[in-house]
């Protein structure tokens, strides 16, 4: 493919905005040239993919100016209070979604679904107090990715309606995640070296203009957000800075079973967009990025007060949920009620994982093995898998 004309492209998100053109701050023309580039001269796109991801950039720069736009006709909007989420925070497959839903039944938190994560700005004509076409829109596009890779069900549990990641939030920085999509190395490089406070500022207004939307259509104000995403590993002291009062839920599995499964996620999601990815650099590249992000996030917590923090093992998430549970509300300084546990409980009945489809690869596939793996995660094993505390 070509590379995509930033300008154009913001020219095009202006004409589709109905003339915005205040798109807020940040870096996010460089970011763009950037990410267009690599993308034309790394990803080997498809046609169809290629089209994909331009629309999908198109759609977040329309976003930025529709948000920009709410933001300054009610100022009430950056005053909404979302200082002190509750993150959890870990390798992917670690149980991160089992535990984000779990909570996220519990009217005290507030959540992103799926809908809200991709179509954060009402649609053009649409009343911010009925989002009933995004949420049509939603549903339509999570079906379409099921018909194309019957297979990403079983690696991840896409649903419109459900509490999900915060990721695609933080992609309209654009300075976040976009290699989730595609093998973009020289994108990832300079995404390595750039100060990634506006990522967390961009996502603070995001949450500020959901939290208001949702007093707008009369739902009652939570206590608190509960945030996941393996993405803040690699940026938890910016998180803190951005979020002062946030806490983290730290969930670790042993690296030689989530690695696999999470190259195996990404490789599946780059062939949304690729014609024919290469397996074995979809491993080795994510093998890296998460070695990178748990060595940064062991040193960013040894230099921070202990209490910011709570260990949660994926094994004791799956044979004791309420256990976990009733570690984290202790955490949180919340009582876990009997109507937060009934709620928690009808979730578990409705969506046990034994219905999931198995998620079928080998390591070998990816580039991956056993020996380097272990080379790899050694200091991260040794503290978090190896000399493992039984459970309080």
């Amino acid at each position: 493919m070509n590379a995509i004309n930033v300008e154009r492209l913001l020219a095009q998100a202006s004409e589709q905005a109905g003339g915005l053109d205040d798109f807020g701050p940040g870096n996010y023309r460089e970011a763009l040239r950037v990410l267009s580039d690599s993308l034309a001269r790394e990803a080997n796109l498809s046609p169809q993919g290629a089209q994909m991801l331009q629309g999908k950039l198109q759609a977040q720069l329309v976003n930025r100016l529709v948000i920009q736009d709410y933001c300054r006709r009610h100022p009430e909007i950056l005053q909404e209070r979302v200082e002190d989420p509750l993150v959890i925070v870990g390798l992917p497959r670690t149980g991160t979604t089992l535990l984000q839903r779990m909570l996220a039944t519990d009217a005290r938190f507030s959540s992103a679904a799926w809908w809200e994560t991709r179509y954060p700005a009402p649609l053009p004509g649409e009343d911010v107090r009925d989002p009933s076409q995004r949420i049509a829109a939603a549903r339509e596009e999570v079906a379409q990715m099921i018909r194309f890779i019957p297979d990403i069900l079983a690696i991840h549990p896409l649903d419109a309606m459900a509490a999900d990641e915060e990721f695609m939030l933080m992609e309209h920085s654009f300075l976040c995640a976009m290699d989730s999509y595609a093998n973009v190395p020289a994108y990832t490089g300079w995404l390595a070296q750039q100060d990634h406070t506006e990522v967390y500022a961009c996502l603070k207004t995001m949450l500020q203009f959901l939290q208001w939307q949702k007093r707008q259509r009369g739902e009652k104000p939570a206590q608190r957000w509960v945030l996941k995403t393996p993405q803040h590993l690699h940026t938890l002291e910016v998180l803190f800075r951005v979020f002062p009062g946030a806490q983290v839920v730290l969930t670790h599995r042993d690296p030689l079973q989530t690695i696999p499964s999470m190259a195996s996620m990404a490789h599946t999601l780059w062939k949304l967009y690729a014609d024919d990815p290469d397996p074995v650099t979809a491993g080795r590249q994510w093998s890296e990025q998460m070695r990178r992000g748990t060595d940064h996030a062991m040193a960013v917590r040894d230099a921070m007060p202990a209490e910011r923090f709570l260990d949660v093992r994926f094994e004791d998430t799956v044979r004791d949920p309420f256990g976990v549970a009733q570690a984290v509300y202790r955490f949180a300084g919340m009582p876990l009620t009997e109507t937060a546990r009934a709620g928690m409980w009808a979730w578990m009945e409705s969506n046990p994982r034994n219905q999931r489809a198995a998620h079928a690869y080998t390591p070998e596939r990816f580039g991956l093995s056993e020996a380097q793996l272990e080379r790899d995660f050694a200091g991260y094993r040794a503290r978090h898998i190896l000399n493992r505390k039984p459970p309080e």
